[in-house]
C-alpha cells in the first residue's frame, strides 16, 4: 500500500525552508504555485504584511480542500502551506504543490486549490505601507462547511 501526501499546513516559519513534497514515482507532473509578498498593492507601496487565522477552522477547511482536490482531479499527492505571522516583501506566503499523472489535471487542480483557499479558509491579511499605516485587505470569505 502506498502512502499519499494530502496535507494542509499553517506555518510561522519560512515556507522556503520546509522539505520538498514527496512525489510518487507514478506522477508524470508536478505543478507548483508560490504566492509571494509583493512590494505594492492597488497603487500603494507595501513594506510587508501579516497574516492571522482562526487556526482550528483554517486547518479543518484547508484539509477539506486538499482532500476534495484528490477526489475531484485524481491526484497522486497534494500539499498546501500558508504562512501566518509577519512576512517581508519577497517572502513566500502560500505554496500549493500538486502531483498527478498528467499536466492537465495538475494545472487545473493547482489553480482550484489556491482559489478555494483564498475563498474558504479563514486567513486574514494586513498590509503595511511605506507611509506608516496599515490596512486589512481581502478579508472576505464564502460560506464554510461546518460538518466533519
Amino acid at each position: 500500500m502506498r502512502t499519499m501526501t494530502v496535507q494542509f499546513l499553517l506555518v510561522e516559519t519560512r515556507i522556503e525552508d520546509l522539505p520538498k513534497l514527496e512525489v510518487p514515482q507514478a506522477s508524470g507532473s508536478v505543478v507548483v504555485f508560490w504566492g509571494r509578498v509583493r512590494d505594492h498593492n492597488d497603487g500603494r507601496s507595501v513594506t510587508g504584511l501579516e497574516y492571522t487565522s482562526y487556526p482550528e477552522l483554517a486547518l479543518k477547511e484547508g484539509t477539506r480542500i486538499v482532500q476534495e482536490a484528490v477526489t475531484r482531479f485524481g491526484l497522486d499527492a497534494v500539499r498546501a502551506i500558508h504562512r501566518v505571522g509577519t512576512l517581508a516583501v519577497g517572502d513566500a506566503a502560500v505554496l500549493v504543490e500538486v502531483a498527478s499523472g498528467h499536466r492537465g489535471e495538475g494545472f487545473e487542480a493547482c489553480r482550484w486549490v489556491i482559489d478555494e483557499i483564498k475563498t474558504r479558509v479563514p486567513i486574514w491579511k494586513c498590509e503595511h505601507y511605506t507611509e506608516g499605516d496599515r490596512e486589512w485587505v481581502m478579508c472576505h470569505h464564502g460560506p464554510i462547511t461546518t460538518g466533519s
